[in-house]
Parts: C-alpha cells; sequence; structure tokens
C-alpha cells in the first residue's frame, strides 16, 4: 500500500485505512500505579483497544509486570526490611545498576510488595493498594472482559531487556510464547503485538511466531540527514544478544523481522530548538517498507506537551492523527479515545 502524508477525505492515513489504535501504556497509568490489574481493568472500561504490560522475570522464573528489572520505584520495596540484604547491583545495557532486581525474588516475596506512583506529577492516593500480576494474571484479566463486554481486548507485551534476562539464564520469550500457547493464542489473527528495544530477541520470536512484531526505537535508533527529516538508517542496540542475525541498518531490514516500528513521538516531530517541531517522513518510511508506525508515550501533563499544543493534549493527538500514525502508547488513553472520536 503506497503511504499517505496526511488523512484524505474522511478517511485514516495509516497503512491500511483503519483507525490508529488506542494502546493503554502500562495500563490507564495516569490514574493508577502502573503495570497493576487496577490500571488494566480502568484502560479498559475507558475502551482502549490494547493493554501494554512490560514483563520480566522472578527468579523462580515467572513473568510479572515492571516497566524495568528494577523494582525500587514501582513498588514500596524499599521501606521493606526484610528484604534489605536483596539490594544488588548488576550490569544493565552495560552499566553498573544497584537496587531490587526482580531476579532476586521469587515469585511469592514479589506477591508480599505492594505497588506505588513511581511519577512524582500524579496522585499517590492509590500507594500501596495493589499487587504486582503476574502475566498469567493479565491473561485471565483480558479474557475474562472480552467475554463479558463483547469486544476483543488487545495485548500488547514487551519483553524488557531481553539480553539481560538471557544473561541470567531467565530469557522471556519461551516463556511468553509458552503462556500464549496455554491459551491457544499464539496464532496469527489474535490481536496481540511483541515488542522489544532490542532486535536479536525478536529476531528469535520471529521463527517461534506468527503474531505481529513491534522493533521499539529509543532516542538515536534512527539517524536522519543532514535535512533532519529523512531516516538515513537505523541503529539498533544488541547488548550482546547471540540470538539475531544480521543487525538491521535500514526500515527495510527491520521489515524482514517486524511488523512495526514504535518510535519515540519526539523521533517523528522532532525538537530541534525551533518555536515548532519538526515533521520528519518517518511514518511514509515506515509505510512504505510495510511497517505500521506506533508511537510512544502520550501523556496529559502540560510539561510534557511541546508549546504548540498551548497544553491541550487533543491537539498533539490529532496531529499525529493526521499524519498517518498507525497507534499511538497512551498513559491517558481516555484523552487518546475522545481524540480519535471527535477527528
Amino acid at each position: 500500500m503506497q503511504a499517505q502524508s496526511s488523512s484524505v477525505g474522511g478517511k485514516w492515513a495509516t497503512l491500511d485505512g483503519s483507525a490508529p489504535l488506542v494502546i493503554a501504556h502500562r495500563g490507564a497509568s495516569g490514574y493508577r500505579p502502573e503495570h497493576t490489574l487496577a490500571s488494566y481493568m480502568l484502560a479498559i472500561e475507558f475502551g482502549a483497544d490494547y493493554v501494554e504490560p512490560d514483563l520480566v522475570a522472578t527468579r523462580d522464573g515467572h513473568l510479572i509486570a515492571r516497566h524495568e528489572p528494577l523494582l525500587d520505584d514501582t513498588t514500596d520495596v524499599k521501606s521493606r526490611p526484610e528484604f534489605a540484604s536483596r539490594s544488588s547491583t548488576k550490569t544493565l545495557d552495560g552499566k553498573q545498576i544497584t537496587g531490587f532486581y526482580a531476579s532476586d525474588f521469587t515469585l511469592a516475596e514479589i506477591r508480599q510488595l505492594r505497588a506505588v506512583q513511581a511519577n512524582p506529577a500524579r496522585s499517590k492516593e492509590f500507594d500501596g493498594q495493589f499487587t504486582v500480576p503476574t502475566f498469567e494474571e493479565i491473561l485471565d484479566l483480558v479474557e475474562q472482559e472480552s467475554a463479558q463486554r463483547g469486544r476483543r481486548i488487545g495485548i500488547y507485551p514487551e519483553t524488557k531487556h531481553p539480553a539481560f534476562h538471557l544473561q541470567l539464564g531467565l530469557a522471556l520469550e519461551d516463556r511468553l510464547l509458552e503462556a500464549l500457547n496455554r491459551r491457544g493464542l499464539n496464532k496469527a489473527g489474535t490481536p496481540i503485538f511483541i515488542q522489544s528495544f532490542e532486535s536479536a530477541n525478536l529476531q528469535y520470536l520471529r521463527g517461534k511466531t506468527e503474531l505481529p512484531l513491534v522493533q521499539l526505537m529509543d532516542d538515536g535508533s534512527l539517524i536522519y540527514d543532514d535535512s533532519g527529516k529523512h531516516v538515513a538508517r537505523v541503529a539498533i542496540p544488541e547488548h550482546g544478544d547471540p540470538r539475531g542475525s544480521e543487525r538491521p541498518n535500514s526500515l527495510a531490514d527491520v521489515a524482514k523481522y517486524a511488523n512495526a516500528i514504535g518510535p519515540w513521538k519526539r523521533q517523528i516531530l522532532r525538537d530541534v530548538g525551533q518555536p515548532k517541531l519538526l515533521t520528519t517522513t518517518v511514518i511514509d518510511q515506515a509505510h512504505q517498507a510495510g511497517l505500521r508506525v506506533h508511537t510512544y508515550t502520550f501523556r496529559n501533563e502540560p510539561a510534557t506537551l511541546a508549546p504548540e499544543y498551548n497544553n491541550d493534549p487533543l491537539q498533539e493527538y490529532r496531529r499525529f492523527y493526521e499524519l498517518g500514525i498507525d497507534g499511538v502508547f497512551s498513559d491517558f488513553s481516555d484523552t487518546a479515545l475522545k481524540a480519535r472520536a471527535s477527528r
């Protein structure tokens, strides 16, 4: 399909012409502590198309939902004297980082912790109320709510720091697929995307699943030409994971193993120190390579919005929808849905 640069004649300018997906980033994390069943449930109530759990592994090999292998900022672990001795220093993506790692706790111990709000700009009124869910519990919730609401709710898991987990002997990929296989979900047509910031584990997954894979793009993963608008090449980190083949150098290379890319929104509309953001050709180039584009992360707080949006998050969503974005990761999926409905 030929890419379009904007919506035309009331149709969406997405890769396939369908409405862009609203992906609940860590659940309704603008309103509840992230990666809790309460957060996912609220996003489902809002009507989000997909809920997004980030997955890390416990010492005994269970997948749990946390944004990072470290538990320090999103749980009350630092206030629990019984676990004080568990702090350790590990190499994470080439850096020595000290903290409380999920991989040093069993699932039974994780269940003793309670989630807290990590974002200082948000209310802490729900701190200490919710447990850390397993991937299985999230799948249970999505299955239950899909049946009750008569709509298929999608799930969008991210494998967090896959090379790190591989080196610990706690590889995430087969555990993820086994959980999906037990429910008959590891098949084409199921509303599931699997995402990663690394490419080697996605290449490994490509040989094991027909589910769509998403190559996330961190700041610096897209290299632009002199205009600052056109992507000249890509640079995806590997962190010593031997499971991939050749490292991708272009969006066409990414399309050999992935179905979509997930760039930071400031890689699409770039802040180059001018009064207005610079519009790139990232979406058009990705579409020309057959890749969808799901961008992160949309938030309502004024400090997260570019000046041109006049403190109105709806304006930001509408701008990306006009550009043909295929999906948005949002902490406030209710706002994303409102913008989509009012387009």
